[in-house]
């Protein structure tokens, strides 16, 4: 399970980012990029920020420690911008931390990424239908000389549709992944064997594993997914079918 720690200070906004996320420091003396239940796209994006970056950690793609992090009412109270202040009245509770890596700076490509690891990246994102990964907004980090993989929430967007009608895993499993405007689609040459080697590592067990990371709270209930537990099997049903049969929704000139 994700750790959990409690926010002890809110330093900075982020206002690059369209939720306004935070640099915030906590008291397990580590400092965090905050995403807040309150912001607009809700908690299904920071369920996905928890998805993803399971899957990612598994096919060995770097990705920031994420932690649970509690905000109490009295950080909300003293916070001076009022944006903010609104931010983080509504975000009362639990949100999620994203480690924060001091003195990284984003990929522009003039250190190209290795081949492996710019495919293992194109095949994440085409599997978990990750459309925030191009070059108006890359979402890697070069650190220490090595590239980390950020900013999930945009993944898995079929299930901002749920309250609205019930999961479709066999539609989720033939949508197609638009690789055109990927950051590190010219890095790749094939992705048969990022995806041979994901299918052995991704087995049932695994993902039940990840999905079960996702804090219950954060788990929106629906009349088709009427418990939290639902909802987990949703998400497991919807990577699974992803994963079963002959990869549709893989760029065809890279299959």
């Amino acid at each position: 399970m994700l750790d959990d720690a409690r926010i002890t200070r809110y330093a900075v906004p982020l206002r690059e980012g369209g939720s306004l996320p935070g640099v915030v420091e906590a008291d397990d003396c580590g400092t965090y990029v905050a995403k807040f239940r309150g912001a607009g796209q809700g908690l299904k994006v920071l369920v996905a920020e928890v998805i993803v970056a399971g899957v990612a950690a598994r096919l060995g793609i770097r990705v920031p420690r994420l932690a649970v992090l509690d905000l109490s009412r009295d950080i909300a109270r003293y916070e001076a911008d009022e944006e903010v202040q609104d931010l983080l009245t509504a975000s009362v509770g639990t949100n999620l931390g994203v480690d924060f890596l001091p003195g990284a700076f984003g990929y522009d490509g003039s250190r190209p990424a290795g081949r492996a690891e710019a495919e293992a990246i194109v095949w994440l994102d085409a599997f978990t239908a990750n459309v925030d990964r191009t070059w108006a907004n890359p979402n890697l980090l070069v650190w220490h000389g090595d590239l980390w993989a950020i900013d999930h929430g945009a993944a898995l967007y079929v299930h901002h549709a749920w309250p609205r009608r019930a999961p479709d895993p066999a539609a989720f499993a033939a949508q197609p992944f638009a690789s055109a405007d990927h950051a590190l689609r010219e890095r790749c040459v094939s992705l048969r064997e990022v995806d041979s080697r994901a299918t052995e590592i991704l087995t049932a067990d695994t993902l039940v594993a990840i999905v079960d990371e996702v804090p219950e709270s954060w788990l929106e209930t629906t009349g088709a997914l009427p418990t939290p537990n639902d909802v987990r099997q949703a998400y497991v049903d919807l990577l699974l079918a992803r994963l079963a049969g002959d990869r549709p929704w893989l760029p065809e000139d890279l299959r």
